[in-house]
């Protein structure tokens, strides 16, 4: 098993560092191809996947990447509520095919996965991106790592014991710390080898910021999982269950990283 997620992870850790260092379409394209399958994953735990509902959601995440592409964000506002009045057509053409629970992670599954997600294309493509989105990996997979390590040496104060048991507070802390740490050392590494000229203390905040909120997001997933009681959301990375139990701190994480560079910038 551990040999399994080791080997799928460097095989992982390859793929990020081919797509996002290109970035551009190919970053684009990936991404999109990625968001599609997370919603998939999402729709197959209230059942809604390759139905109706779940065929709409797909179309929005496609019209949304659409969006972005060709740079018109301004519509994002009408998008948001004409996939809403869409959704509800679906409902209430189809009454009483699907529970309201369906709707609504059908609507929530686009902004969840397909929009958060895609700020990790957005904050490569800032005038900075380059540097500024592996930020985005060292705050959520750094901190992901390095809260692991923590809880298994000192952890003792279950963090949320119903959700997660074997988060601790002593590894929560020691994540954020972690990825801390990980943001100095990258920008030190930047300004030395890569052409930057970043503050580490301020690299070392925004990665401390983005490991609690990356915390957040993984303990979200699992409370979905929880309440539906499943285990993996799928099996497409071995070792590593399906795209959102990889990538659930990277979908809260991506944002935050990309208004902290925007704003800083």
């Amino acid at each position: 098993m551990f040999k399994t997620r080791l080997l799928s992870g460097i095989v992982l850790v390859i793929v990020l560092i081919a797509t996002v260092g290109y970035g551009g379409n190919l970053l684009f394209a990936v991404l999109a191809v990625i968001s599609l399958i997370g919603m998939s994953e999402l729709y197959k735990v209230v059942d809604a996947h390759k139905k109706a509902l779940g065929i709409t959601g797909y179309v929005g995440a496609v019209c949304y990447y659409a969006l972005l592409y060709s740079d018109h964000m301004e519509w994002m506002t009408a998008f948001t509520i004409l996939f809403l009045v869409v959704v509800m057509a679906v409902y209430v053409f189809t009454f009483p095919a699907f529970r309201t629970e369906q709707v609504m992670v059908t609507f929530f599954g686009l902004f969840y996965v397909a929009v958060m997600l895609s700020y990790v294309y957005q904050t490569r493509m800032l005038p900075e991106g380059g540097t500024a989105v592996w930020l985005i990996f060292l705050s959520s997979w750094g901190c992901d790592t390095c809260a692991y390590c923590v809880g298994m040496l000192i952890g003792k104060h279950k963090m949320a014991p119903r959700l997660s048991p074997k988060k601790s507070v002593e590894g929560g802390v020691g994540g954020v710390l972690g990825a801390a740490l990980l943001g100095a050392l990258f920008s030190l590494a930047m300004n030395q080898w890569g052409g930057a000229d970043v503050d580490p203390l301020l690299y070392a905040v925004i990665c401390g910021a983005g490991g609690i909120i990356s915390q957040i997001g993984d303990l979200a997933a699992s409370a979905i999982k929880r309440n539906h009681d499943v285990k993996d959301y799928g099996k497409l990375i071995p070792g590593h269950g399906g795209i959102l139990d990889r990538f659930d701190s990277v979908i809260f994480t991506a944002p935050v990283i990309y208004y902290l560079a925007a704003m800083i910038r």
